[in-house]
């Protein structure tokens, strides 16, 4: 059977357009840190190394499941993410400086996958593609209460939904923890009109 993360994590993935209060279970990422501006070079050049990772990583896994009693055989590679804060300079700015921001992109590793593919995975990418693996880590992020929306627009129109996010949290009785926040792309926005982009927008909360 084939895991498809639209169906079977419909909780985490298929937010509603207004926001809520959730929690996100502990996962596991592949993830390549960065700084600078996302519609640089190095951004793209990041993508380009970790995509065909962890589309190795699957391939990898279809191979390891035919010799093993696996519930699940194949699986749907998870949307790319995005952990976004700034640089100590940007943090002082009075301003929004894109050159500042402080980043790693990431794609989730299933639960199912074991960590022992990982390593061997990214290696064959590196030999057959000659990419530079060797920048990705593996990220595990305990369980966390959050707040998150989905939202519908360009990436710059973000702020509208962030303020509406801010306000269920503040009635809720919670607070933000820090100013670091995660974007979830269900769309490739190679394919997708700027206005037509859906985006999860999520960060951490607690109880005041």
């Amino acid at each position: 059977m084939k895991y498809e993360w639209r169906k079977q994590e419909k909780t985490t993935y298929a937010t509603k357009k207004q926001p809520q209060l959730l929690t996100i279970p502990a996962q596991t990422f592949m993830s390549i840190h960065g700084t600078g501006n996302p519609n640089g070079p190095e951004f793209q050049t990041h993508l380009q190394t970790l995509y065909p990772a962890a589309y190795g990583l699957k391939h990898a896994y279809k191979q390891y499941a035919q010799t093993q009693a696996c519930e699940f055989d194949d699986y749907v590679v998870f949307p790319l993410e995005g952990v976004w804060s700034l640089t100590i300079k940007g943090q002082q700015l009075d301003h929004l400086d894109k050159d500042e921001f402080s980043y790693d992109i990431m794609i989730r590793v299933p639960d199912f996958v074991p960590n022992e593919l990982i390593a061997p995975a990214l290696a064959a990418v590196k030999a057959k593609k000659q990419l530079p693996t060797e920048q990705i880590n593996v990220q595990q992020f305990d369980a966390m209460q959050v707040a998150q929306i989905l939202h519908l627009g360009a990436y710059d129109d973000e702020p509208a939904s962030f303020a509406k996010i801010d306000e269920l949290v503040a009635n809720q009785g919670m607070h933000r923890t820090s100013k670091i926040h995660r974007e979830i792309y269900l769309s490739d926005a190679r394919r997708v009109a700027p206005d037509k982009l859906k985006t999860i927008l999520r960060y951490r909360v607690a109880s005041n």
